[in-house]
């Protein structure tokens, strides 16, 4: 018995490293702008090789706009209509884990902590703003809140490790409120709103793709807003006590106009996107950078052409970043100053994991591997 099993691990490291090293592989084309790419080796994939790769799960009704993914093989999606999938196999397969209560809800984040536990949010106004969390892989389900306050909205959620995390509302009394969990998502609280700056007129957060609440680290959090006179991003390095608030070069002044969605590789770098989500309007100036933890924002010099709701950071890279929307999946390789479109499909987020592997999902139930 001991030798069948660690031959069988000795089989499994072996599948998994040969797939990070493709994935890898991949990514590193992505990453090499393209007047400086030159001639490529024997055998290397070529751009035009990699690609996003269909893993449908057959939900062509579904908009998925909540998406974690733990590793290449496993990967949670929420979406309309109360709907939570699973897959363990990469994306061959998906199983529907939804809440059965859940049906009229609209799911739009989910953080995964493995093949087992995660928590996902419902958003809407009052009681339709809800978190849930599974232990068993979705097989059973225990709502661990249920917003109480007709004037609350909830948006996102975001993760600092598997036991602390907040929920972020749009304005209630003239400032965001903050929802806070010390257990993983079995209990929550709201924090106090003394250490939040006053919103502007207008100012909300966008429940576009569960990236309108980041963080990054022990403590880091960041949070987008849109609406109002500026599009902004908050700070906080107390794991949502207090906050400070910066403009960013993203145009706002509209209820359809501000940052979407963010995304920091470490506490100093971070990208932000958005734009106006109408697709007849121009989304110029699109997104923008910081290398200072939010404190400035610069746009980027060359932004992506259209309204972008997701971004993420490719694993193990400084420098590379994609950034999704109905239009298009965009690749920065210097840090978020410049981006070029290498797809036209239509995706609402994205994310990246430690093991060299990217995920997207969006619309009509469609949901890709970056694959070579």
């Amino acid at each position: 018995m001991r030798r069948l099993g660690s031959t069988r691990r000795g089989g499994r490291t072996g599948r998994l490293t040969a797939a990070g090293v493709a994935c890898g592989a991949a990514l590193a084309v992505l990453t090499v702008p393209a007047a400086e790419a030159g001639p490529l080796p024997q055998g290397a994939p070529r751009p035009a090789d990699v690609h996003w790769e269909a893993k449908d799960p057959g939900t062509p009704q579904v908009r998925f706009r909540g998406l974690a993914a733990v590793n290449r093989r496993t990967a949670w999606l929420a979406g309309t209509g109360g709907t939570v999938l699973r897959t363990t196999n990469g994306g061959t397969t998906w199983r529907n884990v939804s809440p059965p209560e859940a049906a009229g809800l609209e799911f739009r984040d989910v953080q995964a902590f493995d093949v087992r536990r995660a928590v996902v949010l419902a958003i809407g106004e009052g009681e339709d703003s809800r978190v849930y969390r599974t232990d068993d892989g979705g097989s059973t389900w225990t709502e661990s809140f249920r917003n109480p306050d007709p004037k609350a909205f909830y948006d996102c959620l975001a993760f600092f490790d598997r036991r602390h995390g907040l929920a972020l509302s749009d304005p209630v009394d003239g400032k965001f409120r903050i929802l806070s969990t010390g257990d993983g998502g079995r209990s929550w609280r709201v924090l106090p709103s003394d250490g939040m700056p006053p919103a502007l007129d207008g100012e909300a957060g966008f429940a576009a793709s569960g990236q309108c609440l980041v963080t990054a680290g022990p403590r880091d959090v960041w949070l987008a807003t849109g609406g109002g006179a500026h599009a902004r991003v908050l700070h906080s390095a107390d794991r949502g006590l207090t906050w400070t608030a910066a403009a960013t070069p993203v145009p706002a002044a509209d209820p359809a106009k501000g940052v979407f969605a963010l995304a920091f590789r470490d506490r100093t770098h971070g990208v932000a996107v958005g734009g106006d989500y109408r697709s007849d309007r121009p989304s110029p100036l699109a997104a923008a950078v910081t290398t200072d933890g939010g404190r400035t924002w610069r746009p980027a010099t060359t932004p992506p052409p259209a309204y972008r709701s997701g971004a993420a950071w490719l694993p193990h890279s400084r420098t590379a970043a994609l950034a999704v929307g109905p239009t298009g999946t965009d690749l920065t390789s210097d840090g978020g100053h410049t981006w070029r479109t290498i797809d036209t499909g239509s995706y609402d987020t994205v994310t990246c994991t430690a093991d060299l592997s990217c995920w997207a999902a969006g619309e009509r139930g469609r949901v890709a591997r970056l694959e070579r």
